[in-house]
Parts: structure tokens; sequence; C-alpha cells
């Protein structure tokens, strides 16, 4: 097939488009900023760039991974957000039912899922996070934006029977957090597999097994996150003394923890369910939390990036 590819240069774009090569796949990669993927140079809002992309270009499908994200709201603007996550979002679809594209795959996020009550975690208990969750009140520009766009999606598919996966996809990142400190970046990355994380590496296979099952799906939404090891039942007890529910799921993890320095969450408020995708696209995150205590238990190398010095592409206009 041959593939556009937006915000290529980003830390899934470059990631993915390899991928998608291996597989013999022709891809164009668009984005705002230059990079080693990128072919075209050039914004998802700018309608005419989107229509001689297009008209240049015979696509078979469209992932479309560019965006603005969370650390990007001290750099921009709240209408930049919407430029690009919505109306870029917006030409990309109506383009795409122009040209007859058949397969269309939105890199969405569980961000938007997030009210401000869960991420303080006012409850007793943690949330329990899957595809029915809501309602939906995004807490900022960003979860708004995509949720916004997310309908878009829904609407277009509805409306001309384009093929569209969304995908809210979990926390791959690799910089630091950039609200919470308390635990160092690894550990903290590493606490995450438990219950909203996984590898740039399975997010990316994840849009590639997307784009291949699309037009068997119509129109599907499906969180990515690595399994949680934990039920709902769990729920009460993962808030109160996480750390007993995980040495119950496994019994070798305090004591690896112990030896690295790193502490296990003492409570986790929210926990992200992704058995509708390996449900309906039969796909699953290779690395998981035992992958992580595996490479602790072996002293191998950890089996996610960690890179406090990494700046999204979007930093460059600022």
């Amino acid at each position: 097939m041959r593939v556009l590819l937006t915000g290529s240069s980003g830390w899934l774009g470059r990631c993915l488009a390899p991928m998608l090569r291996a597989q013999g796949h022709d891809v164009i990669g668009l984005d705002h900023a230059p990079g080693i993927e990128t072919g075209i140079v050039g914004t998802v809002a700018d309608s005419a760039l989107v229509a001689s992309v297009f008209d240049a270009h015979r696509f078979d499908g469209v992932i479309h991974a560019a965006a603005l994200h969370k650390p990007d709201i001290a750099r921009h603007p709240r209408q930049a957000f919407v430029d690009t996550n919505v109306t870029g979002t917006l030409h990309l679809l109506e383009a795409a039912v122009r040209h007859g594209v058949g397969r269309f795959v939105f890199t969405s996020t569980t961000s938007l899922m997030i009210t401000a009550a869960i991420r303080e975690e006012r409850g007793a208990a943690a949330v329990w996070l899957d595809e029915e969750s809501g309602p939906l009140r995004p807490r900022n520009i960003y979860g708004a934006t995509k949720r916004a766009a997310e309908d878009l999606c829904r609407l277009v598919h509805a409306d001309h029977r384009l093929p569209v996966i969304v995908l809210r996809t979990a926390r791959f990142f690799p910089e630091d957090d950039d609200t919470h400190r308390d635990l160092s970046g690894e550990n903290m990355k590493a606490n995450e597999f438990l219950n909203r994380r996984l590898t740039v590496e399975d997010c990316a296979r994840a849009h590639i097994v997307a784009l291949n099952q699309a037009p068997r799906i119509g129109f599907g939404l499906y969180i990515v996150s690595a399994p949680t090891p934990f039920r709902p039942a769990e729920a009460g007890a993962l808030k109160s003394d996480a750390a007993a529910v995980i040495a119950r799921h496994f019994p070798a993890a305090p004591a690896l923890y112990a030896a690295r320095g790193w502490s296990l969450p003492a409570g986790i408020g929210r926990v992200y369910d992704a058995s509708a995708i390996a449900r309906d696209l039969g796909f699953r995150c290779r690395t998981d939390f035992a992958a992580v205590l595996d490479a602790l238990g072996t002293g191998g190398p950890l089996p996610f990036a960690h890179d406090p010095a990494y700046v999204s592409p979007a930093a460059g206009d600022r």
C-alpha cells in the first residue's frame, strides 16, 4: 500500500515509518518539522497543502499521527490546537473521501478520558477505563480537540463509509512526566506498565494492525495499552494498597524493585483496559510489566525508552 503518515518526524512516526516499509508499504511522511522520515514539510492545518499531497499521490491508506500534545500547551495557544488537531483532521478525512482512500487510522489519546476528578484520584477505588467509559469531560485543550477529532472520524465514516479506526493510546513518550517528580523517570515508567503505558514499538505495531484491518472493522475505537494484570474486583485494593496487590500478582517484584532502589506505587487511581483491541483485532502489546521485571531480574536493558532530554518537534516552533 501507499500510506500517508502524518507526524512522521515525531516519536511515533520515526518508529512507525520503518516498520511500514519493512512490510512492503510505500510511506509518504508529512510533518510540520523536518525529519529523517519526512518527505513533505508542512502542516495538516493547511488545506491547500493537504489537497496537493493527495492530488500528487494515490494513497491506499492514511495514518494520522500528527498532533499538538499535552506538553505543547505551554508553547502554543488554544487556536493552534484547534487548527492542527481538529481542522487538520477534517482536511485529511475529507481528502481521503474525495480520493477514495480505503482505510484511515487516527491516533487519539486516553488523556481525553481523564476528568479532573479522575486525575485527582478523588474516589475510594481505582477507576476502570475502557471504550465505554464516560461521560467524557476532557480537562484541557489537548483532550478537548482530540475528542472533537474522534467525533469527526465517526461522522465521516457514518456519512461516507470510510473505514476508520481510532486508537486511544496510553503513554509512550520517552521524556519525564512534566507534572510528577516523586519518582525517577525510569521507575515511574516501569510502574505505569501496570495500568497506563506501552512502548512506542507496540504503539507502532497497533497502528499497522489497525491499518490492515480497518476495511473489515468499518469503524472501531480502541484503547491501546500494555495489558493490565489486574481485575475490576481489585479496584478498591489498588487504591488503598497497590503494592500488596502487585506483590500477589508478582511475588518477586518487591525484592527486584528494592535492589534497584525503586518504589512500587502505594496507590493506583486508574486502570486502562485494552481487552477490546485484543478481542476485535487480535492485538496485544508485547511489552508488559512482567517484561520489566524480567529485565530487572536478569540485569538486562529495560524494555522501554527513557530520554529526559527528548523534545517534541512542536517545540521548534517557539
